[in-house]
């Protein structure tokens, strides 16, 4: 069943670990699906036309060790490695691909839901040295919502992976094009970026904000905003026309924040580093904020 979190302005479903979504990507605790702010959607899907959403990512996603999931080089091709909040996914060849369809094993998942927060956590099984607990906290405020989490390394070995959130946003619907402004607190060094592909040339780079020529049509992606330099985590979406803006806060700092987007959704990207020796743990927090703007 789906959870619903609700005050006056906002309106959060969040799916089950084992509800909808079930692909081996995206982290299964907390599937935030969908945001409503004041009854305006949001957020979007990943994929607008497909056979099976529950393949593609929708709302806010979080992912874990995107580049490379957690013991894939221990593992042994026929072999069990983590998909960190997933499961154990097998490995069929010695190459990583976060799209890839895996066979999976879930992970064993607890939920404590509450009128304002749910709590969910992952515990897993051991695999090649490996193991961690993963726990995540969603609450509500009167204007956004934060997103706490907490990971413990129960394995033998050391853990070295990273964590982001995948926002699939489309405020109140709208395509991505010049009707949107997308701010950040430190300078954009297009000359450091890592990737860029922007095939239209419509994503326009200022000095701290990205604008759009007009609507996109194809995939854009953009890769170390801050040029690999730490800097503050938080960017700022505003869509001029439903004078809408929506802001996320890592309690971080981070040295790599990716952009990617289509006609339909956009997702800024701040990543969380995480290296844990066995037995310690780390916590960090996104917070999200909505606001009318003037």
């Amino acid at each position: 069943m789906a959870f619903i979190l609700k005050n006056d302005n906002l309106e959060i479903q969040i799916d089950a670990p084992n509800e909808n979504y079930n692909f081996s990507r995206f982290d299964w605790t907390g599937k935030i699906a969908s945001v409503k702010f004041k009854n305006i959607p949001i957020s979007g899907l990943e994929k607008v036309k497909s056979e099976d959403e529950n393949l593609f990512g929708k709302g806010f996603c979080n992912e874990f060790g995107i580049d490379s999931a957690l013991g894939f080089d221990d593992a042994k091709i026929g072999d069990w490695f983590h998909k960190i909040g997933v499961g154990l996914l097998k490995k069929e060849d010695n190459e990583y691909l976060f799209n890839k369809a895996y066979k999976i094993k879930p992970a064993k998942f607890k939920i404590d839901a509450k009128e304002q927060k749910i709590r969910l956590s992952c515990k897993s099984e051991s695999a090649n040295g490996f193991s961690y607990l993963l726990k995540k906290e969603i609450e509500l405020h009167e204007n956004g919502f934060t997103i706490h989490y907490y990971l413990k390394n129960i394995g033998e070995k050391d853990i070295r992976s990273n964590e982001y959130t995948h926002n699939f946003i489309a405020l109140n619907k709208a395509s991505i094009g010049d009707q949107y402004l997308l701010n950040f607190p430190f300078k954009l060094k297009e000359q450091q970026f890592g990737e860029i592909v922007n095939p239209e040339e419509k994503v326009v780079v200022g000095q701290n904000q990205i604008n759009f020529a007009s609507t996109i049509d194809q995939e854009f992606f953009f890769s170390n905003l801050g040029g690999e330099e730490r800097v503050k985590a938080e960017w700022e979406l505003i869509n001029l026309k439903s004078k809408i803006s929506i802001k996320e806060t890592g309690n971080f700092q981070t040295n790599k924040v990716n952009l990617w987007g289509c006609k339909h959704v956009i997702s800024p990207e701040l990543f969380y580093n995480i290296y844990l020796k066995p037995g310690k743990s780390t916590t960090w927090s996104r917070a999200y904020s909505l606001n009318n703007i003037e």
